[in-house]
């Protein structure tokens, strides 16, 4: 079996999300996203992409959150997603796990800036 990834021109995904390319790019600037580049430097983006797209202005849109705000929660999510996996009992048993544990908690903290 097969899997197809299927990417989509800034043009066509901004059409897809119901937004202007150049809030795309903006989104890109600021590190909210992360489109794949063609070998001429075009954006492209995947399904993941466009679903982190509608996570983002579902928090701004609906929930009312600034940029900054998202920046933050997106980069408190992928650090938990991080650590879940580091919570099973073999992982955390190790010294290798327990040293990426504290180094992941250490980014946590810094992340909601404690």
């Amino acid at each position: 079996m097969t899997v197809e990834h299927e990417f989509f021109f800034i043009s066509v995904a901004a059409e897809m999300l119901e937004v202007h390319p150049q809030t795309l790019r903006k989104y890109e600037r600021l590190g909210l996203i992360r489109p794949s580049r063609t070998v001429g430097s075009m954006r492209v983006y995947s399904r993941e992409e466009l679903e982190r797209v509608r996570l983002i202005k579902h928090l701004v849109d609906e929930l009312g959150i600034n940029l900054a705000g998202v920046q933050r929660l997106l980069s408190i999510a992928e650090v938990m997603g991080r650590i879940r996996p580091l919570l099973e009992e073999r992982a955390i048993n190790t010294g290798a796990g327990r040293r990426q544990l504290l180094a992941e908690m250490r980014r946590l903290s810094d992340a909601i800036d404690l």
